[in-house]
């Protein structure tokens, strides 16, 4: 085999090796990564002008982490969404997968030394979470404290988890 030949085949596995290794960050990132869309704020029902310019600065891609587990009872849905109101959220049961959407409408703005910072994040959102089990929708509960939502499923039917012993021969 030639020396061309060879690194060919090398440039052919370090590629394949890249392009695996974005598939597998793509598979892990895809659930947290969600779309933010133009709201429907009514001052901006009042002022087209000022609508058009909002969507083009704050719609895009934005992180909503989600964090579930489960016990023998129930299954805890953890969303971070900082800067909301509880009042901000639908929740809904779809098969498997709970729903959050909600709008969110951040201002801040601050002043340091001579600079004057003013930053504003809005628009419409929407994340499917996979739950691991059957839950029951009309026991469900959910709080919103300091920036994060928590949902809590009771579990349908509650299994009992069985330890089987497993011998080393």
């Amino acid at each position: 085999m030639s020396t061309l030949q060879q690194v060919r085949e090398g440039l052919h596995e370090a590629w394949d090796t890249l392009q695996e290794g974005w598939q597998r960050l793509y598979r892990r990132a895809a659930g947290a990564i969600t779309r933010f869309n133009p709201g429907s704020r009514a001052k901006d029902q009042q002022d087209p002008q000022h609508a058009r310019e909002l969507a083009a600065r704050s719609s895009g891609w934005g992180v909503l982490a989600v964090e579930v587990y489960d016990d023998d009872q129930k299954v805890v849905v953890r969303l971070e969404a900082p800067g909301m109101d509880k009042d901000d959220f639908d929740l809904q049961l779809v098969e498997d997968y709970l729903v959050v959407s909600g709008e969110k409408q951040l201002t801040r703005e601050r002043t340091e030394g001579r600079y004057h910072l003013t930053e504003c994040a809005y628009g419409r959102f929407e994340r499917a979470i996979p739950l691991p089990e059957k839950v029951d929708a009309g026991k469900a509960n959910a709080t919103y404290r300091e920036g994060v939502l928590r949902v809590e499923l009771p579990k349908l039917a509650v299994r009992e988890r069985k330890t089987i012993p497993v011998q080393v021969a």
